[in-house]
């Protein structure tokens, strides 16, 4: 450019401004009010993109680009359909280089004012989800997107109604409100359990992000409409009679989910002098016996108490020799029994020690007594039977790993061993199946460990899908440390923040659009919001999670709880009489 005289020099802001019409109107209106709100929920319009990297679109004028925020919902409106898409990044462009090099004056509003929305402008990347038929909305059922809108579509903040036509609006298929869309007040997203339970689901974040409670909220769903029976293995007692909680409004703990179901929820301890503290009113104390271990059962433990390969092989020798007695007779043996088995049954001596020495851990435990006649598996097998829910409380012992590996392993096993059964004699002689189970395990990644999951049975149920109608609810911290055939196999994750970028990446294993998400994921708040996808939902939501311990959040529950009538609630969900026959022997 050149100036009155006809020296050459750069374009300042007014040139740039001038050089558009959008921004000859503004200085013609004297810059406008910047603080004005948008008069409409338009957005912009798309301006580029593609199908596999996602769409860009211009933000209007009229749009506050501190407004817009990473995994909220917007619709963009095609010619033949509308697209259900949604933000997962925003950033700010310009037309002319110039800007950035020779930017306003600070506190120059007038010049900022009048090269917004021309010159300058927001950006925001959008990745479409979903799409639906805009000649027939009412009737259209919401389909994957193979194609994307053309350019210049307009793009248009997400309503109640679109949200609701996408995630359904509290019908009988979609009963669960989880939470709200991120700066959708009011706006309900609602879980479809029924999918949720089909396949295994996963609970992850780092630690202090409210993984325990968002699991507690999902199990009262699971409860409240029936859709399975949970066997909950509470390692830190926060399910069932009540849970600590760090929002000081609800005082120092909140209800568990004994309190929110009564009879529906029966709590098995492990502790009774711990529940005995804690007012827990267990329902059953659990013991069992020694004549009750397996070496598979103490296999799980290799890493945890250091057994080597021998070892493990002289415990099956061992139970071949002694059978069911094998552990309590070998806990006890003497130096001279020792030997005895190193000369006539060629086993190590060296060996055989060092297993004794590491199985004597098994004395800290309360629970494991000998001549115990009755089987805890049978007790549990009976509370299913009858469509109770159970939670497992391990007291004093939930801070030993240890304890909790060996008693979630040596149930688990036995319980899918019937199961098993069950439901093959349920084929082939058309009697009724068992119900279906879903089992809550914490620390997951130590159960599903690359070096073991495919040997556990934790493994095998996350393999199997929903094959014999068991199913597992994993709850974790590190889920890059669970095995990655056992990941790709998690129908529903329900993510909080997480900041490992290995953790994150385990999460999007196998998921379509993965790359953008992680991106959401990564700017969720610490508390309070989490990330759901796969099989429960049509497509990956951001929620503001419900408040478990509010009022509003027990009164939703408050008469299946007084209720206790587990029949009527049957019945009242599925409009038919309970014609169950009798599984479980």
């Amino acid at each position: 450019m050149v100036d009155s005289i006809g020296r050459s020099r750069e374009p300042d802001w007014w040139d740039l401004a001038m050089s558009s019409e959008p921004g000859r109107e503004a200085i013609r209106r004297g810059g406008g009010d910047a603080n004005a709100p948008a008069a409409y929920d338009k957005l912009g319009m798309v301006v580029g993109g593609s199908l596999s990297e996602g769409l860009e679109v211009k933000l209007d004028s009229n749009a506050m680009i501190e407004g817009v925020a990473v995994g909220r919902y917007v619709v963009i409106d095609g010619l033949q359909y509308r697209f259900f898409s949604m933000i997962t990044d925003v950033a700010l462009a310009n037309t002319n280089p110039m800007i950035a090099r020779m930017p306003p004056e600070t506190g120059d509003d007038f010049t900022r004012q009048v090269l917004a929305g021309a010159t300058t402008y927001g950006s925001l990347h959008l990745t479409p989800m979903l799409a639906l038929n805009k000649h027939d909305l009412e009737r259209s059922e919401p389909r994957p997107v193979k194609s994307i809108p053309g350019h210049f579509s307009q793009v248009y903040n997400a309503s109640e109604k679109d949200v609701s036509q996408i995630f359904g609006a509290g019908d009988e298929a979609h009963f669960f409100h989880i939470g709200e869309p991120l700066d959708m007040d009011g706006i309900r997203i609602h879980l479809n359990l029924e999918r949720f339970v089909q396949r295994s689901s996963g609970v992850f974040g780092k630690s202090g992000t409210g993984k325990t409670f968002l699991t507690r909220m999902l199990l009262a769903g699971v409860i409240d409409s029936d859709v399975a029976v949970n066997l909950i293995f509470d390692m830190h007692n926060e399910y069932g009679w009540s849970g600590t909680t760090e929002n000081k409004q609800h005082g120092s703990s909140v209800k568990g989910l004994k309190q929110l179901f009564g009879a529906r929820v029966a709590i098995f301890s492990l502790d009774e002098e711990s529940s005995r503290r804690r007012q827990s009113r267990p329902d059953e104390l659990i013991r069992m016996s020694y004549d009750h271990i397996e070496p598979a059962d103490l296999e799980m433990l290799t890493g945890l108490i250091n057994l080597t390969e021998p070892q493990v092989g002289a415990m099956y020798a061992l139970n071949k020799l002694w059978g069911k007695q094998w552990l309590t007779k070998f806990r006890k043996a003497s130096a001279e029994e020792i030997e005895e088995l190193v000369d006539q049954h060629n086993q190590n001596s060296n060996t055989l020690a060092a297993l004794q020495r590491r199985l004597s851990f098994l004395d800290r435990f309360t629970f494991l007594q000998e001549g115990v006649n009755e089987n805890p598996v049978d007790r549990i097998l009976e509370y299913i039977k009858n469509r109770r829910h159970i939670v497992l409380e391990f007291g004093r012992f939930g801070n030993s790993l240890e304890a909790y590996i060996l008693v979630a392993n040596f149930l688990t096993r036995r319980i899918h061993e019937e199961y098993v059964m069950q439901t093959e004699k349920a084929i082939g002689e058309q009697a009724t199946l068992p119900p279906h189970l879903v089992i809550t395990i914490e620390e997951a990644h130590k159960f599903l460990d690359p070096q073991i999951a495919r040997q556990t049975i934790f493994g095998t149920i996350a393999r199997e899908l929903r094959k014999y109608n068991v199913t597992l609810l994993i709850v974790d911290q590190r889920p890059s440390g669970i095995d990655e055939e056992v990941m790709s196999q998690i129908g529903t994750r329900v993510t909080c923040l997480l900041d490992n970028e290995r953790d994150i990446a385990a999460v999007f294993m196998g998921i379509a659009g993965g790359k953008e998400l992680r991106q959401v994921l990564a700017r969720l708040d610490t508390r309070q919001q989490a990330l759901i996808l796969g099989y429960a939902v049509p497509m990956p939501v951001v929620v503001k999670t419900r408040e478990y311990g509010s009022a509003e959040f027990y009164s939703s529950f408050e008469k299946a709880g007084q209720n206790g009538g587990l029949e009527d609630n049957i019945r009242k969900m599925r409009g038919t009489a309970d014609d169950r026959s009798d599984f479980f022997g």
